[in-house]
């Protein structure tokens, strides 16, 4: 041991001794460590992303979104499509793909619109939901406090809602407000429960087509249609759209969305497929619908950026084994200066291993400081990436051993051949080495 602490000592000696060459000698390693730190942060943080829409829209969903039409523009080729007649996405929809698919294990429908609210003396415009109970399960939504919506409120349409924490924060204020009345647009609504606030991500809402949920107002679906609006009634605009007078955009549709939940994930391009044909016998042929399966495009996008993660490593990989080349020339350099050093040792008793752990340490203790200097310098890389060009960044602890890891290995391997051939100058010759 003894022995092996003097060569440690001998090679910190040397590296001292030639700052500036073991300072350029490292370059490399850093260069090499802090691009593997940062592409690994890089490719975390995507990962992340996508687990975090993964939650968002729950699993096995196809999700159906109604489309407004907009036929103020005259095109010859399409009169024949506008004469058809679509009744828009609607309730007996949901129905129908309920009663026909088997493999549908859950199902909700959706209306929105945007109603001004009243609660405490307070007003402003909010986004009301109308939906079915199952819809917090479906988008992985949980109740806080209070209760959900019970079979009565849905088939009476009772006059309840439940609120989002940001609705409660805002009007409430931290207090109590299971029972409490708010006032949206003409109807006064009793407060049944409060959703839990998810936090998420404002890029991550916006890929998946979601809004803030801790922001809206939530009621019986049937409340919607009765108290509110039914937009499958028809009124004058219909007639018009109908008879192709109609120059504008019209929401006709009684559903805005509706999301189904499916039993099986092998069993969703199947099932979306069959929907599709549904809804085109339903619609008509008119495509005023559009059918999204968000698990299959995320699955996709993580199929892609994994490829990128690899492409990544491989470059940063890439780095490290030019920085390795680097330090095995440099030592071989050092080693031709070192001639008269490693003749002299040689002649005063020190073995050919006592010439190679010398040669090693130097190498594997300059990867190492370069490691560390590396580890540093992509930290504040990832950093920096993340904050000026908006992209998520994880700094795992694994890829600072594994970074920490290589440069050691790196240090080993290309330092062992510049070491080994120092061992073989002989004592004589290089004595008489100037």
């Amino acid at each position: 041991m003894a022995r092996i602490l003097f060569n440690f000592y001998l090679a910190i000696d040397g590296i001292v001794a030639n700052k500036l060459r073991a300072f350029l000698t490292a370059l490399g390693i850093i260069f090499g460590v802090a691009a593997v730190v940062a592409m690994l942060a890089i490719g975390s943080g995507a990962q992340k992303a996508i687990m975090e829409q993964m939650k968002l829209i729950g699993s096995n969903s196809i999700i159906i979104k109604s489309i407004t039409d907009d036929e103020g523009e005259s095109d010859d080729d399409n009169e024949e499509e506008k004469r058809k007649w679509s009744p828009g996405l609607t309730m007996d929809d949901l129905a129908t793909i309920n009663h026909t698919l088997p493999t549908i294990d859950m199902s909700g429908g959706e209306i929105k619109s945007r109603e001004s609210l009243i609660a405490n003396g307070k007003q402003s415009k909010v986004t009301v939901l109308g939906i079915e109970p199952t819809f917090f399960e479906l988008n992985n939504l949980s109740i806080g406090e209070g209760s959900n919506f019970s079979e009565t409120h849905m088939v009476n349409g009772n006059a309840v809602c439940v609120i989002g924490k940001n609705i409660h924060s805002k009007y409430f204020q931290g207090e109590f407000a299971i029972g409490e009345k708010i006032k949206v647009e003409n109807n006064w609504l009793t407060i049944i429960g409060i959703v839990e606030k998810r936090i998420a991500k404002r890029e991550n809402l916006e890929k998946l087509g979601l809004q803030d949920y801790n922001s809206n107002v939530y009621i019986p679906i049937k409340t919607s249609l009765l108290r509110f609006q039914d937009r499958s009634k028809v009124e004058s605009k219909d007639i018009s759209r109908r008879s192709n007078r109609f120059t504008g955009a019209h929401n006709y549709h009684q559903l805005d969305r509706a999301v189904f939940r499916i039993d099986d994930e092998s069993n969703l391009q199947a099932t979306a497929e069959v929907i599709g044909k549904i809804l085109e016998r339903k619609h008509n042929s008119i495509k005023d619908y559009e059918i999204e399966i968000p698990e299959l495009l995320i699955q996709q996008q993580q199929k892609t950026q994994e490829t990128f993660n690899v492409v990544l490593a491989v470059i940063a990989g890439i780095s490290l084994l030019v920085g390795g080349i680097g330090i095995m020339n440099i030592m071989l350099a050092s080693v031709l200066e070192r001639i008269r050093e490693i003749g002299i040792r040689r002649s005063i008793g020190a073995q050919k291993t006592d010439i190679i752990l010398q040669f090693l340490f130097e190498a594997v203790f300059i990867c190492f400081l370069g490691g560390l200097a590396g580890v540093i310098l992509g930290i504040v890389t990832a950093k920096l990436i993340a904050n000026s060009a908006d992209i998520p960044t994880v700094i795992s602890w694994w890829s600072i051993v594994l970074s920490f890891g290589v440069a050691s290995l790196v240090g080993l391997v290309f330092g062992l051949f510049p070491a080994k051939r120092a061992s073989e100058y002989d004592p004589i010759i290089a004595l008489r080495s100037n």
